[in-house]
């Protein structure tokens, strides 16, 4: 599985653009692939910082392609 980094990397010599860590996140979790959320989380039901729409779909491909998320249908 690659580490956060290594999805950074790989996204900005493809994409053009550095994602932030937060992005990342917000979709391993929507893959179940995240152990919960913080303690010090203000809003349990809510992200300060999600993945924009616009940088999804590249942002999900790349993680596929490492091996972090399941392949795409």
């Amino acid at each position: 599985m690659a580490t956060y980094q290594q999805i950074q990397e790989e996204t900005k010599a493809r994409f053009g653009f550095t994602p932030k860590t937060c992005w990342i996140a917000d979709i391993k979790a929507e893959f179940g692939l995240t152990r919960g959320s913080a303690p010090n989380r203000l809003d349990q039901g809510s992200r300060k910082h999600p993945c924009p729409a616009h940088r999804r779909d590249e942002l999900t491909t790349i993680m596929a392609e490492l091996g972090v998320l399941p392949e795409r249908i």
